[in-house]
């Protein structure tokens, strides 16, 4: 029984060290800033999808898509505006140390955590179209929420459609 409980106490301390190997840096609004813009679709220094809010209060169309996406599939659990709830973590917080790959990765193939003697499962979405056809939307979002820059809530503006948006989504959703 003591080996048992050594080794659980020696794993809770050595994972968070593992584990912070893998974390990116904080995201901010400076790493967030976009820098490149294809028909609409913005992008930072790294290359990173990100978002673009006009000075009015105009949000760029993958934002808005990406609260509308994020508000049908994924506040279920995680809550409204990625606040969190009893049953999954705030996503505001945990995407300010996650990279976009890293993102792609838990959404399409999903995760189980286990701690405290609590085990938590991200189901896998990667055949969901109405989720994988829309992950840089939902990053886009939820990295805006993140950093701060997007208040709680639907946004009052939005830029019009892209017409690269509305060929992936054709193209993606097979229509």
């Amino acid at each position: 029984m003591f080996f048992r409980n050594a080794i659980s106490v020696l794993a809770m301390i050595f994972l968070p060290l593992t584990i912070s190997g893998h974390a990116q840096a904080q995201d901010t609004k400076e790493k967030a800033a976009a820098v490149k813009d294809e028909d609409g679709k913005y992008f930072d220094a790294e290359g990173n999808p990100t978002f673009k809010f006009q000075d009015d209060g105009t949000v760029d169309w993958y934002t808005f898509s990406g609260y509308r996406r994020y508000h049908a599939d994924c506040h279920v659990c995680h809550g409204p505006d990625g606040v969190g709830s009893s049953y999954a973590p705030p996503l505001i917080n945990s995407m300010k140390g996650m990279d976009y790959g890293t993102f792609l990765s838990i959404v399409a193939e999903g995760r189980k955590n286990v701690g405290g003697g609590k085990e938590n499962v991200m189901p896998a979405f990667g055949e969901n179209k109405n989720v994988y056809c829309y992950l840089d939307d939902i990053y886009v979002y939820l990295r805006a929420r993140a950093v701060g820059d997007a208040p709680r809530g639907r946004p009052p503006k939005k830029a019009d459609k892209p017409q690269a948006a509305k060929d992936h989504e054709a193209s993606c959703m097979g229509g």
